[in-house]
């Protein structure tokens, strides 16, 4: 029997986090400020939508707009933070300023998670050489996901990409899950789920009425038939 699709919604707080459980969310990316495309959450805001949910939660680590690293004692410190405030799972990424991994700063903030899972987020769209990149962090402790639309301008530029990325599974540098997501629309999913993609992330999507507007369980609810190919 094959696995189901994994689906993961952003939260940014207890009530999102509910809805999109409700909707059939298998995974939640907790983070604030999606103004700046997504930052660090207070970890009280971590510790109560671990309370209020029982799907797995991968929290942001990233302090200021842009992919650079910026402060790597801070970095570092958040990090420990969230982890004792039981945070077990982590989406992070940095870019040199000529757009390679910036390889130092994300070793520092992988040294203090312990080994837990996290997800290389959509810095990999920005990066000068994705295949690098790639082969760059391979063998990385806990990387097990890549986040990305496969262009800086969403799925509908990266598609051609995101089928070559999903026909490498398995080689070098391409073990990690591929999580598409970035201008992803339900009408991209047959097309990815045929081409072997099995996991799906929505923001903006699962919130019909905009950013200021919570998660809604039934948005929720039509991506997860969408991505079993119901």
């Amino acid at each position: 029997m094959s696995k189901r699709a994994v689906l993961e919604v952003i939260a940014l707080g207890v009530e999102d986090a509910v809805a999109a459980q409700a909707g059939g969310a298998d995974r939640l990316e907790v983070v604030t400020d999606m103004a700046a495309d997504g930052l660090t959450p207070p970890a009280a805001t971590v510790a109560g939508i671990r309370r209020a949910v029982d799907i797995s939660l991968r929290v942001m680590i990233r302090l200021a707009d842009g992919f650079q690293a910026g402060d790597v004692d801070r970095l570092v410190r958040v990090a420990g933070e969230l982890r004792e405030a039981g945070a077990e799972e982590f989406v992070l990424g940095f870019l040199d300023a000529g757009g390679g991994v910036d390889l130092a700063a994300v070793e520092r903030v992988v040294g203090v998670l312990d080994g837990c899972p996290w997800t290389f987020h959509r810095a990999i769209d920005r990066a000068a050489d994705r295949d690098a990149l790639r082969k760059q962090l391979d063998g990385m402790p806990g990387l097990d996901t890549y986040l990305t639309a496969g262009a800086v301008g969403g799925v509908d530029d990266g598609l051609p990409v995101l089928l070559a990325e999903a026909g490498r599974a398995g080689e070098p540098g391409y073990e990690q899950q591929l999580l598409v997501g970035g201008g992803l629309r339900l009408d991209h999913v047959p097309v990815l789920l045929k081409a072997g993609v099995d996991g799906f992330h929505i923001g903006g999507a699962a919130r019909p009425g905009g950013w200021d507007e919570p998660v809604s369980v039934e948005a929720v609810a039509e991506w997860r038939a969408a991505v079993d190919g119901s």
